[in-house]
């Protein structure tokens, strides 16, 4: 049997012969098409303009910060909460309308969050017990930091109980390889983060690239080891960066995308030409005394509540970094894609 070979013009031609001239395409029907489509996507932009516009979204704005450490009865240092402090800091901030998101979730710009409301990020020092302590039936303790914030999304439904725990060696307190592994396990699959805060908690002003990294590396290694998590951010010890700021963003054991000082003003967004990954600034929870007047998070949340022009505010979408048009010279050209100037 022999086979018959066609040309691909053959093809074509024999296939309009025995169809007939109605299946070439239709020109103006095609036109139409993607006009129609044009308007489509032409529309559905306007309304998220219009949506944004409703609510007066900045995604350019400033986010506070904050930096916790113990959660314990008996304040010892203004670093300090006690729980029913925690839980006034937490009233406020859901009466303020925000919502707590993690330092990662920040630094990668994935702030999902609804329309209207505001990101916080709320971080917590050092691995304390007063943190994290799990009972026999692996619940946190009531007065803890993870406690309390599981009980305040409980009585605030929209409240996210999410948190970024920058861990030393202490780990929570445990020294037993299996119960460090729990702690970390825990809030690796309670949405928190764990985040990298140095081996030994030295200061690495000064100190050369080697011990830097050593610091560093060493507990990004036992954290990746027991819970399999490789830490997306840092927050240095008293808030000193390195020599050479990116030491503290990238060595041969770790790869952050985010450094975290201990510094005094709410932090720059990170869709906004004013980040800056390896110093973004924090803010002490302190009620207005002192310095804390000024620079501490009672004193930044009323500024911000009285200039909420200067705060991040969500549009709902997290596919957009919607803002007033007024505010387009500080888009960082990275997220151009994703612009939604109203």
């Amino acid at each position: 049997m022999r086979l018959r070979v066609w040309s691909g013009l053959g093809v074509v031609a024999a296939t309009a012969i025995l169809t007939g001239c109605n299946s070439q395409p239709d020109t103006a029907k095609v036109a139409d098409t993607k006009a129609d489509a044009a308007a489509k996507i032409k529309a559905i932009r306007a309304a998220k303009e219009k949506a944004a516009a409703q609510v007066k979204a900045n995604e350019l704005g400033q986010i506070p910060v904050l930096m916790f450490h113990r959660i314990v009865d008996k304040p010892a240092t203004t670093d300090d909460r006690s729980p029913q402090q925690f839980r006034a800091d937490l009233e406020r901030l859901v009466k303020d309308g925000y919502v707590p998101i993690t330092a990662a979730e920040m630094v990668t710009g994935k702030i999902d969050i609804p329309a209207g409301k505001h990101p916080v990020v709320l971080t917590f020092d050092d691995s304390s017990p007063s943190q994290l302590t799990l009972n026999q039936m692996g619940v946190p303790e009531k007065n803890t930091a993870v406690g309390i914030l599981k009980e305040m999304a409980a009585r605030h439904p929209g409240f996210r109980p999410v948190a970024t725990f920058y861990v030393t060696r202490d780990m929570f307190g445990k020294a037993v390889r299996e119960e460090q592994a729990q702690a970390l396990t825990w809030l690796k699959e309670n949405g928190f983060e764990i985040g990298n805060h140095t081996r030994d908690h030295l200061n690495l002003r000064g100190r050369p690239q080697k011990e830097v990294e050593e610091q560093i590396g060493t507990i990004a290694q036992q954290i990746t080891a027991l819970s399999a998590i490789k830490p997306t951010t840092i927050a240095l010890p008293y808030g000193n960066q390195p020599s050479k700021k990116v030491w503290a963003l990238r060595g041969k054991h770790y790869n952050h995308q985010g450094a975290f000082l201990a510094g005094y003003t709410p932090a720059p967004s990170p869709f906004s030409k004013t980040f800056e990954p390896a110093g973004i600034p924090r803010i002490k929870v302190m009620e207005k005394k002192g310095d804390c007047a000024q620079f501490c998070s009672y004193a930044w949340l009323d500024w911000l509540k009285s200039n909420p022009d200067m705060r991040y505010t969500s549009d709902g979408d997290v596919r957009t970094v919607a803002y007033p048009k007024f505010q387009a010279p500080y888009l960082r050209k990275f997220f151009a894609a994703w612009s939604l100037p109203y």
